[in-house]
């Protein structure tokens, strides 16, 4: 821990427990305790998911071709110009 001794160390221990006292040091564990828990909890959950679907579900059916006039934009390409 860097050129500290121990008992530097044991001295900013007992500071920190008068500053803050030992409840608050309690709940500050519990909750990072709870925190943790939820993570992995989390990570468990979404590889669960991630898991590919044993049967595979059906394509989508195909979307019915756009009626003129109803407002909707036609894209197209023109692939050869024709004199009429």
């Amino acid at each position: 821990m860097g050129s500290f001794s121990i008992w530097h160390w044991l001295i900013v221990l007992i500071i920190v427990l008068l500053i803050f006292g030992t409840k608050k040091l309690r709940n500050l564990g519990a909750d990072l305790g709870g925190a943790v828990k939820g993570f992995k909890d989390g990570i468990k959950d979404a590889t669960t998911e991630d898991k590919p679907a044993e049967t595979p579900s059906p394509p989508p059916a195909p979307a019915p071709p756009p009626q003129v006039g109803t407002g909707q934009t036609i894209e197209g390409e023109i692939r050869e110009k024709t004199r009429s």
